[in-house]
């Protein structure tokens, strides 16, 4: 079956040739650029992707549906600019695509932090669904943290090899990340009505840090274990906190 590769980006020229060579098996790759200013375009071209301009931001799910909508295939693959498909996982798709069983597969990542892959704190094998048929599903609309929506009620195929995630090479990277998705998050949640509490941001973060590094075996990864759940536990009480200064009418 032949594939479409989607990305979307924004200043990811940093990532960008590293992602697509990774998916050269791929009969067609989809670039939806969201206005960068750096050379992520013109790198993204030099490798053989078909670029597209995107006018404006509307959140995640909306502008992964719109380079959705550029793919010629029925079969689809999703990923972000900062992650990088395996040799082995891309021998392994390929060998899924000559005989699917299923419409939407799951894919297990491994997430490497300031230069350590990281195998507990939750965040493995933080499966993620990102090789779908196109006919039978579409991205959430949610401005962040979208997912898959399947037509198909049949149960997900699962992949073995891993889906390679270099989203945070330096602390400098996480904080970016933490406050660009906590106001996404809150502003979200704001338009939708909901409230919160301080009580309820303190909470959410010490039950993260709890959760991440006693339960879910942090521990296990040593001091850059610790500061993956710390930082987790600062993610979860930030986007409480957005939020409630939001409902306070404080920006």
């Amino acid at each position: 079956m032949p594939l479409s590769v989607i990305i979307i980006t924004r200043n990811e020229s940093a990532n960008i040739v590293a992602c697509l060579e990774s998916v050269a098996f791929a009969d067609e790759v989809i670039v939806l650029d969201g206005q960068s200013t750096d050379d992520t375009v013109s790198l993204a071209q030099s490798v053989g992707a078909k670029v597209f301009a995107a006018s404006s931001w509307e959140g995640f799910g909306p502008q992964k549906n719109k380079a959705l909508s550029y793919a010629s295939h029925d079969w689809v693959l999703s990923l972000d600019a900062d992650e990088r498909v395996s040799a082995d996982l891309a021998r392994e798709i390929q060998q899924v695509l000559s005989q699917p069983q299923h419409t939407l597969y799951d894919i297990p990542r491994l997430t490497n932090f300031c230069g350590q892959w990281i195998h507990h704190c939750g965040w493995r094998p933080d499966r993620v669904a990102r090789l779908f048929q196109k006919h039978t599903a579409r991205f959430s609309d949610d401005v962040v943290h979208e997912k898959i929506v399947s037509n198909d009620q049949h149960v997900k195929g699962k992949l073995k090899h891993s889906l390679l995630h270099y989203s945070y090479p330096s602390a400098q990277s996480y904080w970016r990340k933490l406050q660009v998705y906590s106001q996404a998050w809150a502003d979200q949640k704001f338009a939708q009505g909901q409230t919160t509490s301080m009580p309820r941001a303190v909470s959410s973060g010490l039950v993260a840090f709890i959760k991440s590094y006693i339960f879910r075996l942090g521990f296990l990864d040593g001091s850059m274990g610790l500061a993956v759940c710390i930082m987790q536990a600062q993610a979860a009480y930030g986007k409480y906190f957005t939020l409630y200064c939001l409902n306070q009418g404080k920006q």
